[in-house]
């Protein structure tokens, strides 16, 4: 088994080995993974945040020791905290890196960062502040930063802010925490999935006070949610019907 570490701003990852294939997420700086197939231009990856997988062109990573992938593995996960920042290498060469970075491998990769940072778990009522640094985010499908980001990467990153695992997908982040039965139940930070009409669950949001709920439709936007759904206040129509509220926290 091969191991790699992301090491430069956004990676994308694409769910075939083609520039042209549907772009399922996004490697952020400092992400490691492990080699799960390898080609002549492209290596399929397992992320070990979330276990996601996924191909990535073979130029944009580094590969790294099975023993320092282990070593990083078993850290608190430390984060960039601000929007973009810069990091810099033995040349003094700057690389652009977006919220949420990961800042673990520096040493590994003999880069040098000032910037803000944020590890360890933080209380829950800190997620909607977190979640409010993304808002006018434009929607991107497999998206992970306030320059593209899909409704469960929105989840998933602000989660990860604040020192708590999300999977990458809806659906998969909907099998985790406890099912709550009524909105009055729910608290600011507690997550809001919904489905389609086959009931596949297809749309995650942060549940905020007073009904509202802040979700990437369109951009990161904050709209009504009542017990049949998501109520667009601009379009003044549900767009989402509401399947479960969930208790991760």
């Amino acid at each position: 088994m091969q191991y790699g570490i992301c090491n430069l701003s956004i990676v994308p990852l694409r769910d075939e080995p083609a520039d042209t294939s549907e772009l399922v997420s996004q490697v952020l700086y400092g992400e490691i993974f492990k080699i799960v197939e390898q080609r002549k231009k492209w290596i399929k990856i397992r992320l070990a945040f979330d276990k996601y997988e996924g191909w990535i062109d073979n130029k944009q990573y580094l590969e790294i020791s099975e023993d320092n992938y282990k070593s990083l593995n078993n850290e608190t996960i430390k984060l960039s905290t601000d929007l973009v920042e810069f990091i810099e290498d033995t040349n003094k060469q700057l690389y652009p890196i977006p919220i949420g970075s990961t800042l673990n491998g520096l040493s590994i990769l003999n880069h040098f960062y000032d910037g803000h940072s944020v590890q360890n778990k933080i209380e829950k009522s800190n997620i909607i502040q977190t979640a409010f640094t993304y808002l006018n985010s434009p929607y991107l499908w497999g998206g992970k930063t306030p320059f593209g980001i899909d409704c469960s990467g929105f989840t998933q990153m602000v989660y990860k802010l604040n020192g708590y695992k999300l999977l990458r997908d809806a659906s998969q982040q909907a099998t985790q925490g406890e099912a709550l039965s009524f909105i009055e139940e729910s608290e600011p930070g507690d997550l809001a999935f919904f489905d389609n009409n086959e009931g596949v669950i297809i749309h995650v949001g942060i549940i905020m006070e007073d009904n509202y709920i802040i979700h990437a439709h369109g951009k990161v936007r904050i709209d009504r949610l009542d017990h049949s759904g998501i109520y667009n206040v601009d379009k003044n129509q549900h767009t989402h019907k509401l399947r479960v509220i969930k208790k991760i926290i």
